[in-house]
């Protein structure tokens, strides 16, 4: 039953994206939500940058239905009583940070005040429960505890962090989007292995919505994420390693998830130190990020540099599922 699941929600979130995404597209187009062409984009034409609203409702449309039959036909799937909690609060927060986009791609938001909407977001998902609590070292099989006080603290710097990260990857046509679909592939081995059904889930529906979405969005793209996208990927994102770290007693470790998606994680690194060092506020745009290098320094074109970025991505992730443990840990869970 539970595979049927994953499949339901890949298949749903998929076809859920590809045939919303062109809709979403006029819609942009007709309310004049369109990204021109500038010296710091890498698009010759205005394009439309509300595209994430398509894997959004791919996303929330397929873990509906998906928890809706699963209630139906096996009432005891989702064994913990915390499962629906889960998905209700990963529903509800993913709905408040594509919001939060949404605004930003309409109406513009200051840094600042981007800043202090995620902030209010991470509230919301830490009243959920989804708080880090500690974190096993994967080596060393350790679990390190970590206090409530310390916790919320770091959670939110996760989240700020993840979201950021992931936004400021949203640079090249199909880039986030590949990247998405690539490295949540991996996280749901990791999630499945363990056992964490809910993570899984979630993963399946986000896998789907982006592949839904890429014919759309790869170069030459006809439609652009915007920021209603990639920070809804970055909060599926931290949200579904929470789960996985916070939830239960022994867990991969944090480190599994930043290994996966070490790409925008040092991208987003890099920038931050770059523009510190140059006196600038950190929300400042450029064409210094890791992508745009290897287009205007190392001369690759954007089809190339985004299949290259897509290589790293699956060793990055491939690599991740073996420091978890791998097929072992599909043997542990029964799968």
């Amino acid at each position: 039953m539970i595979w049927f699941l994953f499949t339901f929600a890949f298949g749903t979130a998929a076809l859920t994206a590809l045939l919303v995404t062109p809709r979403v597209r006029r819609l942009a187009e007709k309310a004049g939500l369109v990204d021109p062409v500038d010296e710091r984009r890498m698009h010759a034409e205005p394009k439309a940058r509300v595209g994430g609203l398509a894997i959004y409702l791919g996303f929330a449309f397929a873990l509906f239905v998906a928890i809706g039959l699963a209630l139906k036909l096996s009432p005891t799937l989702f064994h913990r009583a915390d499962d629906i909690h889960d998905v209700l609060g990963l529903l509800f927060g993913g709905t408040m940070i594509t919001i939060v986009g949404l605004w930003d791609d309409a109406m513009g938001m200051r840094a600042r005040d981007k800043l202090a909407a995620q902030v209010v977001v991470a509230a919301v998902s830490m009243s959920y429960g989804f708080v880090i609590s500690g974190f096993e070292l994967p080596l060393w099989h350790v679990y390190v505890n970590i206090p409530l006080w310390l916790g919320v603290p770091f959670t939110l710097l996760w989240y700020l962090g993840m979201m950021n990260a992931i936004n400021f990857l949203d640079g090249l046509d199909g880039l986030l989007t590949g990247v998405t679909a690539i490295s949540g592939l991996f996280l749901f081995a990791i999630s499945v292995g363990h056992g964490y059904q809910v993570p899984a889930l979630a993963l399946c529906a986000l896998v789907g919505g982006a592949l839904g979405f890429l014919p759309y969005n790869f170069n030459p793209s006809k439609i652009i994420l915007g920021d209603t996208g990639s920070l809804f990927i970055g909060y599926v994102f931290a949200t579904v390693s929470i789960i996985v770290t916070a939830k239960v007693a022994i867990t991969v470790s944090l480190l599994v998830p930043l290994i996966a998606l070490a790409f925008p994680v040092v991208d987003a690194a890099l920038a931050i130190w770059r523009r510190l060092r140059a006196g600038q506020s950190i929300a400042t745009a450029d064409r210094g990020h890791l992508h745009h290098i290897l287009v205007f320094r190392f001369g690759l074109n954007v089809k190339q540099a985004v299949l290259l970025i897509y290589a790293v991505s699956f060793a990055l992730g491939a690599a991740a599922y073996f420091l978890s443990g791998g097929l072992t840990h599909f043997r542990i869970a029964g799968i």
